[in-house]
């Protein structure tokens, strides 16, 4: 994979970082997760996350770092909320219930997933890149979303699935009635389409890129990636801001927590067959 251009206007303004500074939240999922009833937490959840981040909704520019000591205990953390609810998915009575748990590892995932991916924030991007945590060398597109995959618990080799066409990462996950391919579509239809998409974590692949992105229930999004341009690091981009993003003619979306194998496929700790290894 080849990064194509993008990237801020100026290397030294950084990119806006909605990082919960107070991630401390993470502590009171457990007993949450143990009564069952985590997605009706999903509101006042969101909003506390939000109260965190009211800094950079100010406007406020931040230079990003990366983080692997908060990296660390994310990985650490999810892959103890991902055994609970896969002990609760299978005890579970009944379709209803199953259903439920699902829902609650949906939204654990789409909590902690932008937490882990912004933690690479400041990471150097090369095309070799092959680092293994925040901030330890440098990291490729691929590699990147590789390894974020990989350590929130998908059960996927990053080696193989890092060094395949951005389709087949798609496809590797999900289905082909799951993606939306859309060829020379303006940036300005697109961009708006997927403002508006279903909130979720999304797999983009663009003509010679990978990358995340994150909708919610605002119209906008966040555009994740390792950017081989300037500054040439792992950023967290808005609409305007993402030019890799807007320059591609090729563009392919996937919604990750939306797919309820995909959440399935995580519960269980399924191995992830790489499409074209």
């Amino acid at each position: 994979m080849q990064d194509q251009g993008g990237g801020l206007e100026a290397a030294g303004q950084g990119v806006y970082a909605p990082r919960m500074k107070g991630w401390r939240w993470l502590l009171i999922l457990p007993p949450i997760l143990a009564c069952g009833g985590l997605w009706w937490f999903r509101a006042p959840l969101a909003a506390w996350v939000r109260s965190t981040t009211s800094s950079v909704e100010m406007g406020v520019r931040m230079v990003p770092k990366p983080d692997p000591k908060t990296y660390a205990v994310l990985v650490s953390e999810l892959q103890v909320w991902r055994k609970d609810l896969a002990t609760r998915h299978q005890r579970a009575r009944g379709e209803e219930e199953r259903a439920a748990v699902e829902r609650d590892a949906r939204l654990i995932l789409e909590l902690a997933l932008p937490e882990m991916m912004r933690c690479w924030l400041g990471t150097p991007y090369d095309f070799n890149g092959t680092a293994a945590v925040p901030g330890g060398g440098r990291i490729a597109c691929g590699y990147y979303v590789a390894t974020v995959l990989m350590d929130a618990g998908f059960q996927v080799d990053r080696y193989q699935l890092a060094q395949q066409p951005s389709e087949n990462i798609l496809r590797s996950f999900l289905e082909k009635d799951a993606c939306r391919l859309s060829v020379g579509q303006p940036y300005a239809a697109f961009a708006t389409d997927l403002g508006h998409a279903e909130p979720g974590i999304y797999l983009v692949g663009l003509d010679t890129h990978v990358a995340f992105a994150i909708t919610g229930a605002g119209g906008g999004f966040r555009f994740i990636h390792a950017s081989g341009s300037r500054p040439w690091c792992v950023v967290d981009e808005g609409r305007d801001e993402a030019l890799v993003l807007q320059r591609s003619n090729w563009r392919m979306l996937g919604n990750l927590t939306a797919d309820p194998t995909v959440i399935r496929r995580w519960l269980k700790a399924e191995k992830i067959f790489v499409r074209g290894a």
